[in-house]
């Protein structure tokens, strides 16, 4: 098994709605979001999945965040967009868009060096 990973960063400001403290409160971020995905297979270049490939791939769900309030992004314009949240929605927007022979294993988001949320389906360590 091959586990490829990029790490992507963006800017953008939220609001946890129900949150007791300041998080309540409209603040901002510079979000890191690390993605991981698995292959068995090698192309004939013998890559998994081309960094640059898989860059592009991220920075297609991510594009829509940057410098932006994420309350009112679809679909946490209906949900807080807590990093347990941004890391699911991540995970399953780039399922979606890699090719055939490479699967999802891990999105790692972090809205400080310091926080950061893993989300995946499987066991997977």
């Amino acid at each position: 098994m091959y586990r490829i990973s990029v790490e992507m960063g963006f800017s953008a400001a939220h609001q946890l709605v129900g949150y007791e403290g300041a998080c309540e409160n409209l603040h901002g971020h510079n979000w890191t979001v690390k993605v991981e995905v698995k292959t068995t297979k090698l192309d004939s270049l013998g890559m998994g999945l081309d960094f640059k490939k898989l860059k592009k791939l991220l920075g297609g769900v991510l594009e829509q965040f940057d410098h932006r309030m994420i309350n009112q992004v679809a679909p946490f314009d209906q949900f807080n967009p807590t990093a347990e949240n941004m890391a699911h929605f991540i995970f399953d927007a780039l399922k979606s868009r890699l090719p055939k022979d490479v699967s999802m294993s891990r999105v790692k988001v972090s809205e400080s060096p310091q926080c950061s949320v893993i989300y995946q389906e499987d066991s997977a360590e």
